[in-house]
């Protein structure tokens, strides 16, 4: 059905990816999803279910499930965003996550709590540990399901410019802060319609279950291989390709489902140091006209070892240069190792 909606002239690229490409002999497939919910009513509280898998695919075309990992939290929106209720499986020790806010200082106590656990010293590349740390901006992306729905908060109550110049969006005299102003709220993001992600394999993606309406959807998949063909570590080695997708998505009433960001990441990796050569971001779809610009960050990878990412990141991608969104997407990319290590163990 053609999309009748009135599109915001302001609005970014609406390039949206359809399909998944097919999985790679001799690869990785990580997959993630966030899927947010409000079951008592869209000023309730949110309910994120992640689910994430890591496939491997052999030579000769077999998939085997090396990992798994679900997130349950609900998190108090309305109020002050503070966590209800918080748990992953495999287990980690998260009771000091109940009461903190799913925003900053999320993650320095999620750290916290898990040093000096197992779950620790592995948290740059575990599934479980990957999907707590897409609560912040799960949760942040969750309000444009209520801003989907025409719910605003009233006037005054909400402060805009805290958060000028955090990212390109965002830019001092940009769409975001100068319509903002007028309306006193954030102006409706209109992205396009959703082509499905389905395709002919029926592993590219783990199981999920339906969506309802006013929900939004986190997708991320990482595919990790080697340019020759051999495992990482194996006889005649390459260099560690990555191709890393990621998606919000907006259900509206009607079940509609809306892009509301989309890249695509590509980067390649020294199969000895697993320091990043290259690294480039595609844009597919992106809320306002000065958003484009951040896609050039994602170069300055480039000379960054992997496990390094998320402190590169945290301390040095930061201003009108960058998008929060694409931050996330390459602090994901820490887990290469992991994933390149991971080929390894089943060939």
């Amino acid at each position: 059905m053609p999309d009748a909606r009135p599109l915001h002239p302001r609005h970014g690229p609406h390039r949206p990816a359809a399909g998944t490409p097919p999985r790679r002999p001799r690869s990785i497939r990580r997959t993630t999803t966030h899927t947010s919910t409000r079951p008592a009513g869209l000023l309730g509280d949110v309910v994120i279910s992640g689910v994430g898998r890591d496939l491997v695919t052999r030579a000769e075309g077999a998939a085997e499930v090396v990992s798994a990992a679900t997130l349950d939290a609900t998190i108090a929106f309305v109020e002050d965003r503070s966590v209800r209720s918080i748990a992953v499986w495999p287990p980690m020790p998260l009771d000091t996550l109940i009461g903190v806010r799913a925003s900053g200082g999320f993650r320095k106590v999620l750290d916290d709590a898990l040093e000096g656990t197992p779950a620790g010293a592995d948290r740059t590349g575990s599934l479980a540990y990957q999907l707590l740390d897409e609560v912040p901006t799960a949760v942040l992306v969750s309000g444009f399901a209520l801003a989907g729905a025409g719910l605003h908060p009233p006037r005054g109550t909400f402060s805009l410019d805290h958060n000028a110049d955090i990212c390109a969006g965002w830019a001092r005299g940009g769409t975001i802060l100068v319509e903002g102003e007028a309306l006193g709220h954030v102006p409706g993001v209109t992205g396009p319609p959703a082509p499905s992600l389905d395709g002919p394999d029926p592993l590219a993606w783990h199981d999920m279950g339906p969506t309802p309406p006013h929900t939004m959807k986190r997708w991320r998949r990482i595919d990790v291989w080697s340019s020759t063909g051999e495992p990482a570590g194996g006889p005649v080695e390459g260099p560690v390709e990555v191709e890393a997708f990621f998606r919000d998505s907006h259900f509206d009433a009607g079940g509609q489902e809306i892009v509301v960001h989309e890249y695509t990441v590509r980067a390649s990796l020294d199969p000895a140091s697993l320091v990043f050569i290259s690294c480039i971001a595609d844009i597919g779809v992106l809320p306002w006209v000065e958003c484009p610009a951040a896609a050039a960050s994602a170069s300055r990878l480039a000379g960054t070892p992997a496990q390094d990412l998320r402190s590169r990141i945290r301390e040095t991608f930061v201003g009108t240069s960058t998008c929060t969104h694409l931050n996330d997407t390459l602090r994901a990319l820490a887990a290469v190792p992991h994933l390149a290590e991971a080929i390894r163990s089943a060939h």
